[in-house]
């Protein structure tokens, strides 16, 4: 494991407001009421802290491979039809609940070839339907050997906002954070048939860390 890639601090900057002003309100309450009556948004504020988290994560060196674009448990590994390139491919979904880090990460060394975004529903996102139904950002990302990878951020239950930083044309190495989902989400990857997928259903799996397929 080697090549830490962390442009950005240890607390994502998306969470910089959230936590400032959370802490501002428990300490005010403190402050004019007393702690017991400040104590809930004492907690709170440090569940806030703890949510944008974004701590930096060493890089396998494995060559062709796939790695995990977020922090979570595996909900689905199907054989399905890709929404976006219109092809068959194989989809890892990676759902994360309200204590996994949040930060999106790119799977793959590659050049974003283009990009979609869909306003949805907010359902549960560990659900299928969340994959087609869900407010969702979709990345095309031509990886090495020509090889089409598409990820997918896809709101949740509790999410209301998909960040995503970059844009078609640039260039994404794997490891490289590419954007954060707030309170509760899911990413989909979508990959070729040829694929070895490496996680099945239920396992845990870290961002950049967790291999998740390798390309043959």
């Amino acid at each position: 494991m080697a090549n830490f890639y962390y442009p950005h601090p240890f607390i994502a900057r998306e969470g910089w407001p959230f936590i400032v002003g959370s802490f501002v309100i428990a300490l005010l309450v403190n402050y004019f009421a007393g702690w017991l009556w400040a104590l809930p948004l004492w907690v709170l504020a440090l569940f806030v802290l703890q949510f944008f988290r974004d701590p930096p994560r060493a890089i396998p060196e494995l060559a062709g491979a796939v790695l995990a674009p977020a922090d979570g448990r595996i909900v689905a590994v199907d054989k399905v039809q890709d929404p976006f390139l219109a092809r068959e491919a194989l989809k890892v979904s990676v759902f994360m609940n309200v204590f996994n880090v949040h930060s999106n990460r790119s799977p793959v060394d590659g050049e974003i070839c283009d990009q979609w975004y869909f306003p949805g529903n907010f359902l549960n996102a560990s659900l299928p339907k969340a994959s087609v139904e869900n407010e969702r950002n979709a990345l095309w990302i031509k990886a090495e050997g020509g090889r089409d990878v598409t990820c997918v951020q896809i709101a949740g239950l509790i999410a209301k906002r998909i960040v995503c930083h970059v844009k078609p044309g640039e260039k994404l190495a794997r490891g490289q954070r590419f954007g954060f989902i707030r309170f509760g989400s899911r990413v989909d990857v979508y990959l070729p048939l040829e694929t070895k997928i490496n996680v099945g259903i239920g396992d845990k799996v870290r961002a950049t860390q967790t291999i998740l397929a390798e390309f043959r």
